[in-house]
């Protein structure tokens, strides 16, 4: 097959927000990412993740959410540290759940050592360590 299209990253992900204060003191104050510009209209807010970008909206008013309706199973976010231990370390200390121990998983840039967490929202964001030169 002759594709005329060529996937070359994660442009962006967008999360609902029940909090948007909360998850923006989490991904910016917490996390380093830089908010790039907001469009009040629709509540949106853009964040700077590298060369991707996060969205955060306001969740739908009144709607319901549990696990069994998450629309985003998790999103990985390539870090810069010297030992992923040592994030995980900084985040349990700052209150951040951080789900099982750190472990090799493979991703965009091949297989590297990653850690789940939890943002205020529930959503499940993999920190998975850079390749060194990258």
């Amino acid at each position: 097959m002759n594709r005329p299209l060529s996937i070359a990253e994660l442009d962006h992900v967008v999360l609902r927000c029940r909090d948007i204060n909360r998850a923006l003191d989490f991904y910016v104050c917490l996390l380093g990412l830089q908010e790039e510009r907001r469009i009040g209209a629709i509540g949106l807010v853009q964040l700077r993740a590298g060369r991707s970008m996060i969205d955060l909206i306001p969740a739908s008013a009144g709607a319901a959410r549990d696990d069994a309706n998450l629309n985003v199973d998790h999103v990985c976010l390539g870090v810069e540290v010297a030992e992923i231990s040592q994030a995980a370390a900084f985040l349990k200390a700052e209150g951040v759940e951080v789900i099982g121990e750190p472990a090799q998983r493979y991703g965009a840039r091949g297989m590297g050592m990653s850690i789940y967490i939890r943002d205020p929202e529930g959503n499940v964001i993999e920190l998975k360590q850079m390749p060194s030169g990258v």
